[in-house]
């Protein structure tokens, strides 16, 4: 007579399963919408605490189903290691996202220049929805300044020119869309090379040689003369749009050179659009940029 050995079935595990792939399921269209697509950060923001909740539950219930399999042996161990490995993402972004809410700073804002930080040239207003967003104060510059000691100004002993070029040159690396600028006139070089024609005209017509057109007189300007300039004299402005490289938070920076003496200080300022917490997110996309100006520009970077 034969003995048939029936198998327990742990219907927590393949509960597990369940809730930790719909988990996974939605923090991946979420991302990916939100990377790449028109889902807002505050909605994402949404959706990744839902898909977290599912992560959570399916935990204990994949624990439950493991400690069934080796007591009694029930099926469904490879279900239960598998709800593990699902809910690893979701629950793992929200206790990254909520490590660093707590570790970091309260601020969406940061600048190497928190006396004086550079002022955008164009500003928008984006739909924070659930997100509240409180205007910066002086202590939060001073809580930014311990928090992140080594975002600073830079100072180079080069030419504004020069010191422009490369912060272009770094900002098309970075993948970063440049906007509107202002003072640009100010970096170009001193000494511009004239053109062959040019030369040669000027230098081999003879003085004898009345033109055949003569110059046709334009009318007199009215007053004022003067035009403000849009910065100071001496002033870059550099505005850009840019994303945190895998969640694609999007952020607004400014940069700011200053000719000072035989030097040029460059600044730096990066904005989270949306929420009051960047996570950190403004300020490694600050030194990352500084870093590759750095190294861009190595060899002429003064103290």
């Amino acid at each position: 007579m034969k003995i048939r050995y029936d198998r327990p079935v742990s219907r927590s595990a393949f509960l597990a399963r369940r809730l930790a792939l719909f988990a996974l399921a939605m923090i991946l269209v979420a991302g990916l919408a939100h990377r790449f697509g028109p889902l807002s950060t505050p909605d994402f923001v949404a959706l990744a605490l839902v898909a977290a909740v599912p992560a959570a539950v399916s935990v204990p219930l994949a624990l439950i189903g493991l400690a069934r399999l080796w007591f009694v042996g029930a099926l469904g161990g490879v279900a239960a290691t598998r709800a593990l490995l699902y809910a690893a993402l979701p629950l793992g972004l929200a206790l990254f996202g909520t490590w660093r809410y707590m570790a970091l700073p309260e601020i969406y804002d940061v600048t190497t220049d928190v006396i004086d930080p550079p002022a955008f040239i164009e500003t928008a207003e984006f739909d924070q929805k659930w997100l509240p967003r409180p205007a910066i104060r002086p202590e939060d510059r001073r809580e930014q300044a311990r928090a992140y000691p080594a975002l600073a100004s830079r100072r180079y002993d080069g030419a504004l020119d020069r010191v422009y070029e490369a912060v272009v040159r770094v900002a098309a690396q970075k993948g970063w869309r440049i906007g509107p600028t202002r003072g640009t006139e100010y970096a170009v070089p001193e000494l511009l090379p004239e053109t062959e024609a040019g030369e040669t005209e000027l230098d081999g017509a003879p003085d004898d040689v009345v033109p055949e057109v003569g110059p046709v007189p334009k009318p007199r300007p009215q007053e004022p003369l003067v035009s403000v300039p849009a910065t100071p004299e001496g002033t870059v402005l550099i505005q850009a749009e840019t994303r945190s490289l895998v969640l694609g938070f999007p952020m607004d920076t400014m940069i700011r050179l200053r000719e000072e003496a035989e030097t040029t200080l460059v600044d730096l300022r990066v904005e989270s659009r949306y929420g009051p917490h960047d996570l950190g997110f403004g300020a490694e996309t600050a030194q990352d940029f500084l870093h590759a100006l750095d190294a861009e520009l190595l060899g002429i970077a003064g103290d």
